[in-house]
């Protein structure tokens, strides 16, 4: 079962952009406490949004299967929303059983119903497995596009006001 998270997901939706990072091979980076994500999608102005794959066990218990978290863009060139799909993880002893599918086509349906009109992520370049399953829903690589972040020191010195 695919839904959007709840505040009381918030604990395991924390712990799985954990295992992301571990996935991803940088734990140190993640500095985010469960709080920040708490405020993140649940704050009065989220900043993000988040869905949940539910995984039923033959024991009738349930637990998080994996998540999409995601936020809004704006396309100048299109004048419309858009989705940035910033992490989807699904647990790797549940992987294959159609979680992420299933995460993504809900990604996808919310765009098509409220007319946005892209649905767009970075993966990894050495993450093979991802890349095979991007394809394999007919997306597009923007090898023409480059990533670029500003963050610590080279964000504090450009941003600093001067005068």
């Amino acid at each position: 079962m695919i839904r959007p998270a709840r505040p009381d997901d918030a604990p395991a939706i924390f712990r799985m952009i954990g295992d992301l990072a571990e996935y991803e091979k940088e734990p140190e980076s993640v500095t985010a406490t469960e709080d920040d994500i708490r405020a993140a999608l649940f704050g009065p102005e989220p900043a993000a949004f988040c869905h949940v794959a539910e995984h039923t066990g033959e024991d009738g218990s349930v637990e998080h299967a994996g998540f999409a978290l995601w936020f809004h863009t704006f396309s100048t060139w299109t004048g419309k929303r858009g989705i940035h799909l910033e992490d989807l993880f699904v647990h790797p002893h549940l992987r294959g059983h159609g979680y992420g599918l299933a995460l993504l086509r809900e990604l996808a349906a919310l765009c098509v119903e409220r007319g946005y009109t892209r649905l767009e992520w970075a993966v990894l370049d050495w993450n093979e497995p991802a890349i095979r399953f991007y394809d394999s829903l007919g997306s597009s690589s923007l090898d023409e596009w480059t990533d670029r972040r500003l963050d610590g020191a080279a964000l504090a010195a450009l941003g600093a006001r001067t005068g």
